[in-house]
């Protein structure tokens, strides 16, 4: 089949270009059924594309054209013929935003050069979505010509069966269609009158001397400006750290704000619902490729997914009630089977906490029901002599009084060794969150210097993220 593909772009290239081949080389298959060979000539090197599906490509020379119009950084298109199914395009190289990130990250971890990328490609993301879809003929837009009703369920019903199915996560089928009816509807509410490029991620983004060029928006149609920058920040293994994600959509908002008047408060309530519904189809076409095509290589980018969710979870509120849709989200989070499709190590946090039992056990707001609860009132309680009274186990002088303390040192040691076991197995099995409480009568110096204590062990001995709280302390 190769061969014959070969030749009709060998054909093309001396037909169109005037052009000689020298040598060509099939590129590696990704997720579509597309196939990519790379031309060389005596003068420069062609990339060649054939894909029988006549309408992607009509749209994607389409857009490629008209975005050219407008000086947006897209491949050139060379030659084409359709009924052969086959175009060439400029070589871009083989550098996407995802690979440049990858390797300045294993050097210098999510750094100012690659924040820096980020910030050029949020500068153009605009270009695309509002100045170039002006006079864009959406009659191209593959397979619909809207983000609209049928797209979402398309994708949501998607992410059900390819996903929540296959990795059997149970679910009640009418009371996710009636979540599914209403979460899109909510979306359909946003203001969608522009390009929506649809897979616009760090796979799509490649970059030619730290400039980059944009590829793969065969898919796109109109839709929110939301969509977008929801898919690029969520992009699974791309693995944007939190802060980092909230300063380039702050960034994106200021640069959208030089074309447009954006109410924050309203953007950001459409924005993470279209957050949610990019990663279910990312999730969907996962399951696709990886449960049901067993190309396993697409699982592995479900850990991440499914710690963006649990962020969300612990972090967003959507502006509307989906009960068995957040079932289903918190059943993924609850899997460890899902945490472990990956050999790459999610980040751990411990949150630890002291309180007074007299205000009862804390409970446990993300919802995991795991973690530990330690009771220290059999410990010496300095709060029984007056010059500790008005003190907490924050104060130096309680901190000396329990330190030389020879219960407090095995009660210590104790919790650090049930403490060590669980931060192992939860960092093999990709788990992100883990609860430790230390109790006492007060909840103002046994508990808060054994929490202070296990915090700094914590960092000392793993570096991983600690939050500590102290609740007693908080309500006065």
């Amino acid at each position: 089949m190769n061969s014959d593909i070969e030749e009709k772009l060998k054909l093309l290239l001396e037909k169109q270009c005037g052009q000689k081949l020298l040598r060509l080389e099939p590129l590696p298959a990704h997720g579509s059924e597309r196939k990519y060979f790379r031309l060389y000539t005596s003068g420069q090197t062609y990339i060649g594309a054939h894909n029988r599906d006549k309408a992607e490509n009509a749209a994607f020379l389409s857009f490629s054209r008209h975005f050219h119009k407008y000086n947006l950084p897209v491949p050139d298109i060379y030659a084409e013929d359709l009924r052969q199914d086959i175009y060439l395009q400029q070589d871009l190289g083989d550098l996407t935003l995802f690979e440049y990130l990858s390797s300045v990250r294993s050097e210098e971890g999510f750094s100012n050069r690659i924040i820096s990328i980020y910030e050029k490609v949020l500068e153009i993301l605009p270009e695309f979505q509002i100045t170039a879809a002006r006079d864009l003929d959406y009659t191209f837009c593959y397979p619909r010509q809207s983000f609209d009703k049928q797209s979402m369920m398309w994708d949501l019903n998607y992410f059900k069966y390819y996903f929540l199915k296959l990795a059997q996560i149970p679910f009640n089928e009418q009371m996710l269609e009636d979540d599914f009816q209403q979460f899109s509807d909510f979306l359909l509410s946003a203001e969608r009158d522009y390009f929506l490029y649809r897979d616009f991620q760090s796979r799509n983004i490649m970059l030619l001397q730290e400039k980059p060029y944009f590829i793969d928006y065969q898919g796109g149609r109109r839709g929110a400006l939301q969509y977008d920058i929801a898919s690029l920040l969520y992009d699974a293994k791309a693995d944007i750290p939190v802060q980092i994600r909230g300063h380039l959509l702050e960034r994106y908002i200021e640069i959208l704000s030089r074309y447009m008047r954006i109410d924050r408060k309203t953007f950001s309530s459409y924005y993470y619902g279209y957050v949610f519904i990019r990663i279910m189809q990312a999730l969907g076409a996962y399951g696709f490729r990886g449960f049901y095509e067993r190309k396993t290589q697409f699982l592995q980018s479900v850990p991440y997914a499914i710690a963006n969710l649990e962020y969300l979870l612990q972090n967003v509120k959507l502006p509307l009630s989906l009960p068995a849709l957040s079932d289903a989200w918190n059943k993924l989070v609850q899997s460890a089977q899902l945490r472990q499709l990956s050999d790459v190590q999610a980040h751990l946090k411990v949150r630890i906490q002291s309180f007074s039992y007299k205000r009862g056990i804390p409970w446990d707001e993300k919802g995991h029901g795991g973690g530990f609860v330690m009771d220290c009132r059999a410990l010496p309680n300095p709060g029984k002599y007056a010059e500790y009274s008005d003190l907490t186990g924050n104060d130096e002088k309680v901190i000396e009084y329990l330190k030389n303390k020879n219960e407090v040192r095995v009660f210590f040691d104790n919790t650090c060794k049930l403490i060590d076991q669980t931060v192992i197995n939860y960092q093999q099995r990709n788990f992100t969150d883990l609860l430790v409480a230390f109790g006492c009568t007060g909840g103002q110096h046994r508990s808060v210097y054994c929490a202070n204590q296990l915090a700094q062990y914590l960092k000392t001995k793993y570096g991983i993220e600690v939050e500590v709280r102290h609740l007693e302390l908080e309500s006065k």
